[in-house]
């Protein structure tokens, strides 16, 4: 008798594997390199326009930015564009690092931008409760909207962009990293011990970071309910770079800021 044979890798249908879904891909690097590479370019060439004093030739940067310039100088790498190139960078090595295939889904990139809008809403709803509650003078905390009051709608545009992409480079994806290798590799805490031990101190960062310490009641002009505020919102974001990566945190933190800013252009 005779038997007719069949190739079994033939005949099976291709099973798509779980890591070839949305919520994998939108935490890879390869997904946020391509949501805020447009972020940098767009923020570059709007700081050329509306954040350029001609007449003194100096350039308004944010202090995330300017920290994390006079630190890639440390290593030789000097310029206006080396904070962004330092990001592409970073997305690119660790691309390679993991051998993810190049392989960019353009639905996975749209709904990366509605997931990130969604994670803004509960920081302005944050916002508006203790601003209430703590009778806050600033009109929604984090980005200090009365200091911007001169600024054009590019400019806040800007501004806003530049504090989602380097504010979230230094105190995510750089101080969560350095103090999770301190807490872990150093100290020797356990692994949830260390991630709180990250997470906390890099909000403490965050807060400090702003300005808390003028046009408030309490000591020293210190302003508690901003300074609370600030904490709540890096832990906030910690836990949104944490489960959900670089790219939704950087978008969810410049959407935030666009929504308190551009109102007040108006």
């Amino acid at each position: 008798m005779a038997v007719r044979r069949t190739t079994a890798s033939k005949a099976a249908p291709r099973v798509a594997h779980a890591n070839e879904g949305y919520w994998h891909l939108s935490t890879r690097p390869l997904h946020a390199l391509c949501v805020v590479t447009p972020l940098i370019i767009v923020y570059e060439i709007l700081s050329l326009r509306h954040l350029v004093n001609q007449e003194a030739m100096t350039r308004q940067l944010i202090k995330a930015e300017s920290l994390l310039s006079r630190f890639v100088e440390l290593f030789g790498v000097a310029g206006a564009l080396a904070p962004g190139l330092a990001i592409i960078t970073i997305l690119l090595v660790w691309h390679l690092v993991n051998k993810d295939r190049w392989r960019v889904q353009p639905p996975v990139l749209g709904g990366m931008v509605i997931e990130s809008a969604l994670w803004a809403i509960p920081l302005l709803v944050l916002g508006a409760l203790l601003q209430r509650a703590m009778a806050v003078t600033e009109a929604l905390p984090l980005v200090a909207p009365n200091a911007f009051a001169g600024e054009s709608l590019g400019a806040r545009v800007a501004i806003s962009l530049g504090a989602g992409l380097y504010e979230e480079l230094l105190f995510r994806l750089v101080a969560i990293a350095l103090l999770h290798f301190l807490a872990r590799d150093l100290l020797k805490l356990g692994q949830y011990t260390a991630a709180a031990f990250a997470i906390i101190l890099s909000a403490l960062a965050f807060s400090l970071y702003h300005d808390v310490w003028s046009g408030g009641s309490g000591p020293g002009g210190f302003r508690l309910g901003d300074a609370i505020f600030y904490f709540a919102a890096g832990v906030y974001f910690a836990w949104i770079y944490l489960q959900r990566g670089f790219g939704i945190v950087v978008l969810a933190h410049a959407i935030y800021d666009l929504i308190v800013l551009i109102p007040l252009s108006r």
